[in-house]
């Protein structure tokens, strides 16, 4: 499988995780500060517009009444210039009558055509609104402006529009300044998210060091007092890993060491024979029926120390089906009915159905290693029974046989390696086998004597294992 050469970072993503959401806040806030300053300086030039149309309309004079008024302005341009801030912005204005006929002022600058809002924004009957004039865009105010004399009364609309450079050039200003604030605080939260990172990530940087600066081969658990809470489930979940392929490489140190010790005295043994048989020493038939017991004896210890090996490997695999005791131990008895045959051995098996968590060749492996060591035990017409029984969470799988038992001294060590009772009959590994078995399968197993009226009638194992519910 390929591995990218580009890896995810923490302090990278941790980074873009706050600094993406802080930076997009800042732009909606700079935006909304942007728009609400548009808005106080669109609200404060629309109070200069109001003032210049009310100025003109106190200039305003009338004679006649309603349809035969007749409005006369006397308003000059210079009269505005008091209006103009800066020299930046230019005011133009209109004065008509209701029907739109020029009274005074710039002909060119369009008649209002609107509406009075139903409740104006100002104590008079004012609009604003947006328009061009001489091809340059303008604000234009409108005031509804009563004209009324000793000799006449009527209606006067009064426009007055200004450029927009003088808005447009704050605007500009505002934005600027709004940027620049935001801008830094940007800054400024960018480099506390930078030092915070910098130093939330200290204790990864130094853990990593402190494991880069081991010796080969040192699993021993991390310990770093200082590190977070954060950081404790995965130091946790190291430890608990490197405590596992420590258990397994001891496994495999042992296993090692068993084989050397275990099979170089076979090996030897066989070296001997066989040139022992070259030179004439024994007759060629007794020579290969020694040679064959020694390559048997070698092959039980391989197998086994092999499947003791297995155990450790299936150990570390979790996973396990639902298999039926009962059915497995017929299955191996069957298996092995030759043996109980070859020593005319008085065979019982009871059994119900017993649904157990497990690997299949555990299960199979553990039987038979009881069964196989039963058999070996129980003499010549022997009896050899076979029982499982269950209740609401366990079951008790055990093989009673009538052989000689085991002295307390050897029943403290027949579970570990090596330790048969008899090692010129077996290799000491069986029990063993089904002891890792068994508590890999979380039960416990037993060997404990049966004795009747003091006397040793032989001996009963017991596995018990908990059920699937």
């Amino acid at each position: 499988m390929k591995v990218s050469s580009e890896r995810r970072s923490l302090r990278r993503h941790l980074l873009l995780g706050i600094l993406l959401p802080v930076g997009l806040l800042i732009g909606i806030n700079t935006a909304s500060l942007y728009s609400e300053a548009l808005q106080a300086i669109n609200t404060a030039y629309d109070r200069t517009l109001l003032a210049s149309t009310k100025s003109i309309g106190e200039q305003l004079d009338v004679t006649g009444y309603d349809a035969q008024a007749a409005l006369r302005a006397t308003v000059p341009y210079a009269a505005l210039e008091a209006f103009e801030a800066d020299n930046q912005s230019r005011l133009f204005y209109r004065v008509s009558s209701l029907d739109g006929t020029l009274v005074s002022g710039f002909a060119g600058l369009p008649f209002w055509r609107g509406q009075i809002r139903a409740k104006p924004a100002y104590a008079a009957l004012v609009d604003f609104y947006d328009d061009t004039f001489e091809d340059t865009p303008v604000r234009v105010a409108v005031l509804m402006q009563p004209v009324a004399s000793s000799s006449g009364r009527a209606m006067a609309v009064i426009q007055v529009a200004e450029t927009l450079e003088l808005r447009q050039s704050l605007a500009r200003t505002v934005l600027i300044d709004t940027l620049w604030r935001q801008a830094l605080l940007l800054a400024v939260t960018a480099l506390v998210v930078v030092l915070v990172v910098q130093r939330a990530t200290r204790p990864v940087r130094r853990l990593s060091e402190q494991l880069r600066a081991r010796p080969e081969g040192d699993l021993s658990p991390i310990t770093a007092p200082d590190a977070p809470r954060e950081l404790m489930p995965l130091m946790d979940a190291t430890n608990a890993v490197m405590a596992r392929l420590d258990g397994l490489l001891e496994n495999q140190k042992r296993f090692v060491r068993d084989a050397a010790h275990q099979l170089r005295t076979p090996l030897a043994v066989l070296k001997v024979q066989v040139q022992s048989a070259m030179r004439g020493d024994q007759q060629p038939q007794e020579a290969l029926t020694d040679i064959k017991q020694t390559v048997d004896r070698a092959t039980l210890v391989a197998n086994q120390m092999l499947a003791l090996a297995k155990v450790e490997q299936l150990r570390q695999q979790p996973e396990l089906e639902t298999l039926d005791l009962a059915y497995v131990m017929r299955a191996v008895a069957l298996d092995l009915s030759a043996l109980l045959a070859d020593k005319n051995i008085d065979f019982a098996i009871e059994t119900v159905a017993t649904p157990i968590a497990a690997h299949e060749w555990m299960l199979t492996e553990m039987t038979r290693n009881l069964l196989h060591n039963a058999i070996k035990h129980t003499p010549t017409s022997g009896k050899l029974t076979i029982r499982i029984v269950r209740d609401n969470t366990h079951a008790a799988l055990c093989l009673s046989d009538s052989g000689p038992g085991i002295t307390a001294a050897l029943a403290r060590r027949l579970f570990q390696p090596f330790s048969a009772g008899d090692m010129a009959r077996g290799s000491g590994l069986g029990l063993a086998i089904c002891n890792e078995i068994v508590l890999v399968l979380g039960g416990t197993i037993s060997l404990d004597n049966r004795v009747q009226h003091g006397v040793i009638t032989g001996l009963d194992a017991t596995v018990r294992l908990p059920l699937v519910v």
